[in-house]
């Protein structure tokens, strides 16, 4: 069912709306980390890291879900799709993905607003955790950054469920599969990172 203008409109504005608080918010959590890290006083470091799980659990996670669920009303709902273009399959996986890695990354963030609470909180003790969570922010900051790219350069064009393109002089001409190819080489690779990002320690332990 395709959506109205005005309706296309007031979904898109939703969707770039909550997709750039989602970048906003994520940007807050790396300074508040960063400033808890660097604090010279373990009273202004406390009081980061717990404001760190309230800006993660009210913030970057509601703008996150919006973020996917707003995209896929919209692509649904138009004339793109959810499955025509390769820029939006990528869009979509992305964003899965960075769903599925943030909310895997609540139970760290909690841990150390937690500890945080301690009155006996150590910061230098918790560098390393804290450290950690500013990379894997600021890997996400990036890919939604990558996200924000393909949205507006829509690069790779529409996907061709067909093996072969059509024919010319008598001749078979093969389609562009090259962009099928690094498409599926992309999402592979993704998953890969997300594997190995699990397995090989990608959750603190407590």
């Amino acid at each position: 069912m395709t959506m109205t203008p005005r309706l296309s409109k007031a979904v898109l504005t939703s969707h770039i709306t909550v997709s750039v608080g989602w970048f906003g918010a994520v940007a807050v959590f790396i300074v508040l980390a960063v400033a808890g890290l660097t604090a010279q006083e373990n009273q202004l470091a406390r009081s980061a890291y717990v404001a760190m799980e309230l800006s993660a659990w009210y913030v970057i996670v509601p703008f996150c879900i919006a973020s996917l669920l707003t995209g896929v009303i919209q692509a649904t709902g138009t004339k793109w799709g959810v499955f025509k273009f390769y820029w939006i399959v990528v869009k979509l996986f992305l964003t899965v993905a960075l769903t599925i890695l943030l909310l895997l990354h609540m139970q760290p963030i909690e841990y150390l607003a937690g500890v945080a609470a301690d009155a006996n909180f150590s910061n230098a003790n918790n560098s390393g955790r804290v450290i950690n969570l500013i990379a894997k922010a600021g890997a996400a900051l990036t890919a939604l950054l990558f996200i924000t790219t393909v949205s507006v350069y829509k690069p790779w064009g529409k996907i061709n469920m067909l093996p072969y393109a059509g024919t010319q002089n008598g001749k078979v001409q093969l389609g562009k599969r090259w962009s099928s190819y690094a498409l599926f080489g992309l999402i592979v690779l993704i998953v890969i990172f997300i594997i190995t990002h699990l397995l090989g320690g990608g959750m603190p332990k407590h």
